[in-house]
Formats: structure tokens, C-alpha cells, sequence
């Protein structure tokens, strides 16, 4: 019953998320944030079972600071990305795997490149100019292929994030409490 979004513009990534924490009919939290912010360009963004969900982010989330300090440096992305398939595939192969699907959204400082990744629970990863998990994705991605384009300014996928969250609240079937925006640019992760 979770929402993500993320969307590319020329420099910047639009991540968008529910802020409702649901169990089966049960809204259990109205202002859950499913979102991490991993390294001061990166955050990642998940939906799945709620156990799973944040315990993984949250080493995830260690263990890029961890690289961060001992080798005194920012991973990109693309890096950080690659880290997090890696778990999820070894997770796969054990007998506990994590159910997490997961959206990637990271600026990249030294070639001030936004990037967009979507990830599943089975490993599955793909750098994407836009994407959604969750119940988001039936709703939005026709939205999303009609209106993109590669030179979008931010103000212009702002728009489209505000298309697309009228159209959940329309149409899909449950109070999902509110959409939380961040935006990721060469500035860092900040809430719009």
C-alpha cells in the first residue's frame, strides 16, 4: 500500500513517498518517512514488509557512512547503488531474504550528474529517468511517459509530481496521509 515516485530533471531527482504506515486496512503511523539519506547526495527510498524495510536501510545506510569515514570520501551513486543490489542479491540467496523494493536517487558532484535507479527484492536494478513502487505505479507511469522529457527543470517536475499525486488521491482507494517530497541536487537532500 506504499507510494514512491522519483523523477529526473536536468539537475535534480524528485523523490516522493507516502507518508502513511499501513498493516492490511490499518493506518499504524501517519507521518512515516520511508526514506534514508545514505551520503549528503544520496537517498534511498523503500517499500516492503515493514521489518525488512528499514532494518535494511538502515545498514545500508551504516555502511556507506562506514566507507565514507574510513576512506574519506563520498561514494556516487552509481556506487552506492551497486553496493545496495549486492546486498539485496546476497540477501536473496540466504535463507532470510529482504522483501524490499527500492528507489535510488543520488547527484553526482564531480560529473553534476542526478541519477535515478530503481531496485527490487530480487536483485533488479536499473538506472531510470522516472520510476515507481508500490500501488503508485499503476496510477502514475502513464502519466509519467506522457509528460517527461530529458531537460526538464525543477519547477517543471514539480508539476508532474503534482500530476501524478492527484491522480492517486483520485483515484486510488485508500488514505495514504500525505505525500513527503525531497528533492536531491548538488546542494544535497532537502524537503520541498
Amino acid at each position: 500500500m506504499d507510494v514512491i515516485l522519483g523523477l529526473t530533471t536536468k539537475d535534480a531527482v524528485i523523490v516522493a513517498t507516502s507518508m502513511a504506515a499501513v498493516r492490511g486496512v490499518s493506518i499504524l503511523k501517519a507521518d512515516d518517512d520511508k526514506t534514508r539519506i545514505v551520503a549528503p547526495h544520496t537517498l534511498v527510498a523503500y517499500t516492503g514488509e515493514a521489518g525488512d524495510t528499514v532494518q535494511f536501510a538502515e545498514y545500508v545506510q551504516a555502511n556507506i557512512q562506514l566507507h565514507g569515514i574510513r576512506n574519506e570520501t563520498e561514494l556516487s551513486p552509481p556506487a552506492i547503488t551497486s553496493f545496495v543490489r549486492s546486498e539485496l542479491a546476497k540477501s536473496l540467496r540466504s535463507r532470510k531474504p529482504y522483501q524490499v523494493n527500492i528507489l535510488i536517487g543520488g547527484y553526482d558532484t564531480a560529473t553534476e550528474t542526478p541519477y535515478l535507479y530503481w531496485v527490487d527484492y530480487l536483485a533488479s536494478r536499473a538506472q531510470v529517468p522516472y520510476a515507481a513502487h508500490g500501488y503508485a505505479a499503476y496510477y502514475t507511469l502513464s502519466l509519467l511517459d506522457r509528460w517527461y522529457k530529458t531537460d526538464l527543470s525543477l519547477e517543471e517536475g514539480m508539476k508532474i509530481m503534482e500530476m501524478c499525486v492527484t491522480e492517486l488521491r483520485t483515484r486510488l482507494p485508500i488514505d495514504f496521509k500525505g505525500i513527503q517530497i525531497k528533492i536531491i541536487d548538488r546542494d544535497g537532500v532537502r524537503t520541498a
